[in-house]
């Protein structure tokens, strides 16, 4: 008879872990950069001298009677000859006149009517025209001085604030390992 071989037996229970973990938070923030602006102006500078206009109405004054002596009394003097001249012709056509007895009628009569009606002319004065007044405009002198301006840009970038918060990790034993032998029974009698 043979007899059985006694076993033992051994049962065995590994080890299980537990693990708690959060994640951790990462917070970035970061400003607008800073700018700097700062503008120079343009400047102009303008220097204007006054125009000069000249007017010269001499030849319109002479044309009314009131233009320089010199020249109105060149004028008479000019003209003297041929005014004494007009003169006589008219004293000799008035003494033929009166000497004309046989003709009849009053020459005397007619003679001292006509030179009471009679108007005497002198011209002294000067040719009157539209073109009398002469106009000469002398523009003034215009300097214009520019000075370009400027705009400065300065930029500060600010830094990234980095905030960040660990998250937790646990690691804890829910079972422990663990070997159990469990022995045979053995029953031998003898």
């Amino acid at each position: 008879m043979t007899l059985p071989i006694p076993q033992i037996q051994i049962r065995q229970e590994y080890a299980k872990l537990g693990i708690d973990a959060d994640i951790g938070k990462q917070d970035i923030k970061q400003l607008q950069a800073t700018f700097e602006i700062t503008t120079v102006r343009p400047e102009i500078d303008i220097h204007a001298e006054k125009g000069a206009l000249y007017i010269d109405s001499s030849k319109a004054w002479d044309a009314l009677g009131h233009g320089p002596a010199l020249e109105t009394m060149s004028r008479i003097y000019s003209r003297a000859h041929e005014v004494v001249m007009q003169g006589i012709a008219k004293i000799v056509e008035d003494g033929n006149r009166m000497a004309a007895i046989q003709n009849g009628g009053n020459a005397i009569a007619e003679i001292a009517k006509e030179k009471g009606a009679e108007f005497f002319e002198f011209e002294f004065m000067g040719d009157a025209s539209s073109g009398n007044v002469s106009m000469h405009y002398v523009p003034g002198k215009l300097d214009i001085q520019v000075k370009e301006g400027k705009v400065n840009v300065e930029t500060h970038p600010n830094r990234p604030e980095i905030n960040y918060t660990r998250g937790k990790l646990d690691i804890y034993m829910l079972q422990y390992p663990k070997v159990e032998i469990i022995p045979p029974q053995i029953d031998i009698k003898l």
